[in-house]
């Protein structure tokens, strides 16, 4: 047997086991081993459920609020100083339209009259600074006068013609969503 040290029963046994046959507590390598290899797999599964509990990317929605003379609603974020089509996360049992809903209320106080269409999805990892968020974005008719129900996210809401659109000055891929909507094409990317 080799130079190896074994442990058993706090006692040093050195150059071979003590087994059942004389008194002492039998310890194998190979058991502990085992043992190792045993808690390395548990890590392993452990890990990549943690992978998948927290690196999945988030569903949000996005909204672009149109009054019914065309105009498009934005909310300029108090975090980056750009606008941005309102929106936000879609909550646990909610809908997509449930969440573009609360989330047009929530930012900007206006009322959503009807849907107008599905304007794109938009997984891009690059679209959102903070996390890996999925966004559906949907265009919907909107009525009422805007209000900045919460000043920590929202600093101005605005409502712009099409053609008066600051596309410069847009938060996450604002631009290319108001472009999708404008354009008539329905995205996926």
């Amino acid at each position: 047997m080799s130079e190896r040290k074994i442990v058993a029963a706090g006692r040093d046994l050195a150059g071979g086991f003590s087994g059942p046959g004389n008194g002492g507590d039998m310890v194998r390598i190979e058991d502990r081993r085992r043992r190792r290899k045993k808690s390395g797999q548990l890590w392993r599964h452990l890990r990549a459920a943690m992978r998948l509990l927290l690196r999945h990317p988030t569903l949000s929605v996005g909204i672009v609020p149109v009054y019914p003379d065309g105009r498009i609603v934005l909310a300029r974020r108090v975090d980056s100083d750009r606008f941005a089509v309102p929106g936000g996360m879609v909550d646990w049992g909610e809908t997509i339209e449930e969440a573009a809903r609360r989330e047009l209320e929530e930012e900007t106080g206006l009322e959503w009259v009807r849907l107008i269409r599905l304007v794109g999805v938009y997984s891009s990892p690059a679209r959102d600074p903070r996390t890996h968020a999925v966004s559906v974005t949907l265009a919907a008719e909107v009525q009422g006068d805007p209000d900045i129900h919460d000043p920590l996210e929202i600093s101005e809401i605005h409502a712009f013609a099409p053609a008066d659109i600051p596309f410069n000055h847009l938060a996450f891929d604002g631009e290319q969503q108001l472009r999708d909507y404008l354009e008539g094409r329905v995205a996926v990317k």
